[in-house]
């Protein structure tokens, strides 16, 4: 009879199953960003920069989908980090999935209904939505682990 050497797959099992659920939504949401600003920019003709040559930043498609591209990758990553975090931690999965389903609606709406025309409802929504999910999650990261801060 022969034993195996090394781990062995329970402990290698899945270990952010929800984190890497929601990498899917996130990274194809990031690719229509994505996507959005290169079809702006083979559009104008302007390959380089944010702005195309048209006048006015609320009429300047290249811009806002610049923006929208933009705002997403400086939360995004935070979000996703903190709730890996909590998971690893032990953090309640119900409740890291509906932190990153908010997050991830917040986003859409900030871009969609909001920041990709200019100003509208889904932009301070967004704005707003993200700060607070960002910042929730970041306390429940910490108070998962609180036996770790010496008090």
């Amino acid at each position: 009879m022969s034993t195996g050497l090394g781990l062995s797959t329970p402990v290698l099992a899945p270990l952010l199953p929800i984190t890497g659920t929601f990498a899917l939504p996130f990274s194809a949401y990031f690719t229509l960003l994505s996507y959005r600003v290169v079809h702006y920019r083979l559009q104008d003709e302007h390959y380089l920069g944010d702005n195309s040559s048209k006048t006015g930043d609320l009429n300047n498609k290249l811009y806002l989908a610049t923006r929208c591209h933009q705002n997403f990758l400086e939360n995004v990553p935070l979000g996703i980090t903190l709730a890996a975090l909590a998971e690893l931690n032990g953090g309640n999965r119900k409740t890291i999935a509906a932190a990153l389903s908010t997050l991830f609606v917040l986003r859409v709406l900030h871009a969609e209904a909001g920041l990709i025309n200019g100003m509208g409802l889904g932009r301070p929504v967004g704005y707003w939505g993200t700060l607070a999910t960002i910042g929730s999650l970041a306390g429940y990261a910490a108070y998962l682990v609180k036996g770790y801060w010496g008090l």
